[in-house]
């Protein structure tokens, strides 16, 4: 009894330890970020106060520049220069000379950046999300939501277990090498190389970055044409963080650009990751080709939204705007196709068309809109033409949010939020991403008819699934081919950092964040030694060293059933066969100490 009440108090006095240990703050260095010619404080140069004008086409490099606006009011916010190759292939080289000599940190060291990273987010919110809305569009809130709540916690999960992920792995050895020990090791790849678009301007940058530094890498990012201006502000505060636990800044670097500066940056690195387009991505695989580098892609998408008909229906209401509607659903791949059970189709319907008709679109940087602007004017009229396309086919609008006091200039940048009823898998709407506040809702019978519907896309990223049983929520969301699902809630799997995120099918495949995103980013190298050397270590029998004995083929033949033989009889017996013949091949030996293994033939 002693021993019990012994182990009981000291592990009282272990929690009490943890407990005052959590209370006392750790000695995290703050690091400090100019900021000052990205505030907008009204006194701008007179070079950075007009409203930009975008050109019509797609320059592409043209003149060499990358130019920069606030979408919400076509306020000019200034250039960055286009890359060519050759400036791509010196910032690799850079990067790849800097980590060489960051593989060689420790895990102390790298968690210690991952810290200042955090003190300087956690302090700095309003700056990042300010940034976030000005080169975006989108409210401060749903940056702070979609950004900055997911980097820290993407931080928070490499502190706690990055490195457990990260450290060698043991294996089992198999019945042929039971006197081996195996294991696995995770080494660096070199510099990893990240092509990734505007709608998440800063966790875009952190999200690979986080995992390619704390894995021993250098990174190289290739920010969007459409968010060049918050990218090459962001990679100040890691720059910054790498200067304070005395790492080169060349180790993690943005470059800005367009298609050429992309491709150079693929036919550079060690590994690709992309965030974008389907079509983009195809491109990509091509020229990852020429290199034969690993790939991650993360594509298009087009999730299915399930809602059965015994759900709490205002509280699914409220989870699909947020979905698909508001900022954070028309700035990313949200819910893009909704299908509602027949016996609640028309309640949802009311209930989603009431709420849509209070949203209004407006700048962001008021403050009292529920959406900003769609980052690109050729995205607007992409969303158009969709909806076109479905009125043309039967399809009706139900609903459509207002807009709030737009800029002149701004307005094709802008589209209301809009609810389509009367839709079918005929219409582009329901095919293609639209990557914008559109809302098509179909009506469906059977939890059959719903997986069936859900299937019937070419993308396969995510979907989510609501009920009032969770079972049959399970059941459905079992049978959806998608790289995530959320049961009774949307997109909460990203914010699960331990969860790897992507999708299949043309939404791309790898991984990125969890331990398979994490290791995605290492050369994974299987290790095989001796256990117990010198005194034992693998010899062939003589039977099968060369020459090779005239029953060398029945030995072995009768070593494999030794060895893994599914009747324990079977396999007794070909032992003792094993035995037998080493014992006859002795005898022989020994009888005739010439023959090395092969029996004398007579010419």
């Amino acid at each position: 009894m002693a021993f019990w009440w012994t182990l009981i108090v000291l592990g009282f006095a272990y929690a009490i330890c943890r407990l005052l240990l959590m209370l006392i703050p750790p000695n995290v260095p703050s690091i400090e970020v100019d900021a000052s010619d990205v505030m907008d404080d009204g006194n701008q140069t007179q070079e950075n106060s007009y409203i930009y004008i975008p050109p019509r086409t797609k320059t592409q490099q043209q003149d060499k520049r990358v130019q920069c606006y606030e979408p919400a009011t076509m306020k000019y916010l200034g250039y960055f220069p286009a890359l060519s190759r050759d400036e791509v292939k010196e910032r690799v080289a850079s990067a790849r000379k800097a980590q060489k000599e960051w593989a060689k940190s420790s895990f102390k060291q790298r968690r210690l950046l991952l810290r200042i990273l955090l003190k300087y987010i956690i302090e700095n919110q309003e700056l990042i999300c300010e940034i976030s809305s000005r080169d975006t569009g989108k409210t401060i809130v749903d940056a702070n939501m979609g950004e900055v709540m997911a980097t820290c916690e993407k931080i928070t999960w490499l502190l706690s277990e990055g490195e457990k992920w990260l450290k060698p792995e043991s294996r089992s050895c198999g019945r042929a090498t039971l006197h081996k020990k195996a294991r696995v090791e995770f080494h660096p790849l070199g510099v990893v190389g990240a092509i990734v678009p505007w709608n998440y301007p800063f966790h875009n940058i952190f999200n690979p970055v986080l995992a390619a530094v704390f894995a021993g890498n250098g990174i190289v990012v290739k920010v969007s044409e459409h968010a060049s201006w918050s990218g090459c502000f962001y990679v100040r505060i890691i720059h910054a963080a790498l200067a304070a636990v005395g790492a080169p800044e060349s180790l993690v670097d943005v470059i800005t650009g367009f298609a050429e500066t992309g491709e150079a940056l693929v036919s550079s690195v060690d590994k690709m990751i992309f965030v974008g387009s389907t079509g983009v991505g195809r491109m990509i695989m091509k020229s990852a080709a020429e290199t034969l580098i690993p790939v991650t892609l993360e594509l298009g998408g087009k999730d299915a939204f399930i809602v059965c008909e015994d759900i709490d229906l205002d509280h699914v209401v409220d989870i699909a705007l947020r979905a698909s509607i508001t900022s954070s659903g028309h700035n990313c791949t949200g819910a893009e196709r909704f299908y509602v059970h027949k016996n609640i189709y028309s309640s949802f319907v009311d209930k989603i068309s009431e709420r849509v008709k209070d949203i209004t679109v407006g700048p962001p940087s008021a403050g009292k809109y529920d959406m900003g602007a769609i980052c690109t004017q050729e995205q607007s009229e992409k969303l158009q033409s969709l909806v076109n396309d479905a009125l043309d086919r039967g399809a009706k609008i139900v609903a459509r949010g207002t807009f709030g006091h737009l800029p002149e200039g701004a307005v094709d940048q802008y589209f209301p939020p809009t609810v389509i009823v009367d839709v079918n898998h005929t219409m582009k709407l329901m095919q293609e991403e639209a990557f914008g506040p559109i809302l098509p809702i179909m009506k469906f019978s059977t939890d059959g008819e719903a997986v069936k519907l859900a299937n019937d896309s070419r993308f396969g990223l995510g979907c989510a699934v609501f009920s009032g049983s969770q079972d049959r929520a399970r059941n459905i969301a079992w049978q959806i081919h998608s790289g995530s699902v959320a049961i009774n809630d949307f997109a909460t799997n990203y914010l699960c950092q331990s969860l790897p995120f992507g999708g299949v099918k043309e939404s791309g495949f790898g991984r990125f964040a969890g331990v398979e995103g994490l290791r995605a980013c290492c050369l994974v190298k299987a290790v095989v030694e001796d256990r117990w050397w010198p005194f034992l270590y693998t010899k062939h029998p003589k039977l099968l060293t060369y020459p090779v004995a005239d029953n060398a083929f029945e030995f072995q033949m009768s070593l494999v059933e030794a060895t893994y033989g599914l009747n324990i009889w079977h396999r007794l017996t070909a032992l003792v066969n094993v035995l037998k013949m080493l014992s006859e091949h002795n005898t022989l030996t020994r009888n005739n100490p010439n023959i090395n293994g092969r029996r004398k033939r007579n010419d």
